[in-house]
């Protein structure tokens, strides 16, 4: 067990120990430096359920404020600690391959198997962000947080469970893929997409006709062939330079083969000479074949020499239409394209749209059956989905009923599925009464609502004042579905869930049982919360005390991870306040030896 006064540092390989739990871990620390009252504090968390007491004031929902800033909350600079140039928070998360994948789509490095997330807020406003200390914005950490963490803090209860978030909480109750759905609405987007295109540009397509049919005769009437321009330039510039070409090809020819002190003339007499040579000595053989050689690569190079002279053409008209064909080819090049390639390309672009303004209405009717198609295809796996939905929207109500009425509340609860329902019925219609509701997940809004007193109308569960009570709903939520997908034998997405005072407005046997199901879902997910009850501290997998103390007129704040005894010693406080007795102490023990 580490000491009650260390604390532990992950970049430097050290790991806290837990009651032996081998659960999940995802966070792994969280550092925050001159932030709000805190000057230098840090985390590190185990695995399982995770604890932050304290007396009131020390901090602890300011760590929970600081991990939602991380993923992607609104900054200010009323968070900087008073005379300090910034506020740094970081926090070191241990990656999942959903998580890999963001960081890559918005290219950004990986860090092996940890994900180092750090916003730094300057005391005048402006904020940076970093993601494996590589610069990243505001957005991408929204990106990542769904894969990360779910922070449940007070001030932050209606944005961190939406309806987005409510309806992949049923989905992953039901087990439910949204796969088929997904490819459905590719499709269907893809064909309406054509379809529209084509019906809203046909106005400007018709008066396009005139441009594209003249585009069209122009490149077609050059009859270009690919690579012709630069055969035409070596051309030209052979005829421009055709005196020049020719005594200089007769020129060589002559000094070669022709003239009376030729080289071939000269090669000749050094070969018989080598030849005799070789008659008494056998060494120049070699040399006497080697001048054979030559003086026929020499012919080879003077005949070369002597056709090419014949072939020049020093014709004045060929030269002219040689520079009347490439002003052709040059204009067309100035208008459609840098080479002759583009040219031919941009030609048989505007045939092809001419082509779809003819065939305008067989285009139009054969896209619209495809819209028919896929819009068929994706009613088809919508209303599949929708009723998985459905029947899940049952059990998860009546599960999650019992699991909240278990925690000090007296509700009603309830799961609804409302369906975009049918649209569309045929003729390719470009746009739908409801289509505007149709998704890559479905044509479902899924709404969680609630009665907490007998009496009243049931409301969205977004709607509810008491951020402690939208607390325990959540918790409630996500044990039915952890105990659902254990029975099931399913898994669902790894991640940290923070809870902030979830104890606010409870006590007794609805504490424990809150502590209860805190545990129970730590056996699946990595948990987080603070808690000002000994009833849920007792149930910590791992504890962590925050502390303040006053130091040349400043107050700073430290965090311990708490062993046996100094656990026993902080719940033991919790429930007798500042003065710890003998009678709170053995209470405390019993109290953690029963949790576990």
């Amino acid at each position: 067990m580490l000491r009650s006064d260390s604390v532990v540092f992950i970049g430097q390989g050290k790991r806290t120990e837990s009651t032996g739990y081998n659960g999940p871990t995802m966070l792994v620390e969280l550092r925050a430096e001159n932030y709000a009252v805190i000057d230098h504090a840090i985390a590190s968390f185990g695995s399982g359920l995770n604890l932050l007491t304290g007396e009131t004031g020390a901090g602890k929902s300011i760590l929970v404020d600081a991990l939602a800033l991380l993923m992607g909350g609104k900054a200010s600079a009323d968070l900087v600690r008073h005379g300090a140039d910034k506020a740094v928070v970081s926090c070191v998360f241990e990656s999942t391959p959903a998580a890999d994948a963001i960081l890559e789509e918005n290219g950004i490095d990986a860090a092996g198997s940890e994900i180092i997330l750090r916003r730094e807020i300057a005391s005048g406003g402006k904020g940076r962000a970093f993601v494996n200390n590589q610069p990243a914005t505001v957005q991408v950490l929204k990106q990542l947080a769904p894969e990360l963490a779910l922070v449940h803090a007070q001030a932050e209860s209606l944005s961190s469970f939406d309806s987005t978030q409510q309806r992949l909480l049923l989905d992953r109750f039901g087990g439910i893929s949204t796969e088929a759905v997904s490819e459905a609405y590719a499709g269907w987007t893809e064909a309406r997409d054509k379809l529209r295109d084509l019906l809203e540009g046909e106005q400007e397509r018709l008066r396009m006709v005139d441009l594209w049919s003249y585009q069209r005769k122009e490149i077609e009437q050059a009859h270009l062939e690919p690579g012709e321009d630069e055969k035409l330039e070596t051309e030209k510039r052979v005829l421009a330079n055709a005196e020049k070409l020719y005594a200089a090809a007769t020129g060589a020819f002559e000094e070669l083969y022709e003239g009376g002190s030729s080289a071939e003339t000269s090669l000749r007499a050094a070969q018989l000479h080598v030849e005799e040579l070789a008659r008494y000595d056998a060494s120049f053989a070699a040399s006497a074949r080697d001048l054979a050689s030559a003086r026929a690569t020499l012919s080879d190079i003077a005949t070369t020499l002597r056709d090419y002279a014949e072939s020049i053409d020093a014709s004045p008209d060929r030269l002219a239409e040689l520079e009347d064909r490439l002003v052709i080819i040059d204009r067309l090049k100035r208008k459609y394209g840098q080479g002759i390639a583009e040219v031919i390309a941009f030609g048989e672009d505007a045939a092809r749209k001419l082509a779809e303004v003819e065939d305008r209405d067989g285009l139009i009717k054969a896209l619209r059956a495809a819209v028919n198609q896929e819009t068929e295809k994706y009613q088809k796996a919508a209303r599949a989905l929708s009723a998985e939905r459905c029947a899940a929207a049952a059990r998860l109500a009546k599960l999650a009923e019992a699991q909240i009425n278990s925690l000090a509340m007296k509700c009603r609860f309830a799961v609804s599925v409302v369906s975009a329902g049918e649209s569309g019925k045929g003729n390719g219609a470009l746009a739908h009464e409801t289509d505007s509701a149709w998704s890559s997940q479905g044509w479902d809004t899924v709404e969680y609502r609630i009665a907490t007193n007998p009496g009243e109308p049931m409301l969205p569960l977004i709607e509810i004042a008491s951020g402690g009570e939208l607390s325990r709903v959540l918790l409630a939520l996500k044990v039915a579905v952890e105990e659902s997908a254990a029975k099931s034998k399913r898994t669902t997405t790894p991640r940290t869930l923070v809870f902030d005072e979830i104890d606010i407005g409870i006590g007794g046997r609805a504490a424990e049982a809150v502590g209860q199901k805190l545990k129970a879902l730590g056996r699946a997910q990595q948990v987080l919360c603070v808690t000002h009850l000994p009833q849920i501290a007792a149930f910590a997998d791992q504890h962590l005390a925050v502390e303040k103390h006053e130091k040349d007129g400043r107050t700073h704040t430290r965090i311990r991870v708490l062993d046996d005894e100094a656990r026993k010693q902080e719940v033991a406080r919790m429930l007798s306040g500042a003065k710890v007795t003998e009678t709170s102490l053995q209470h405390a023990a019993q109290m953690i030896a029963t949790s576990r």
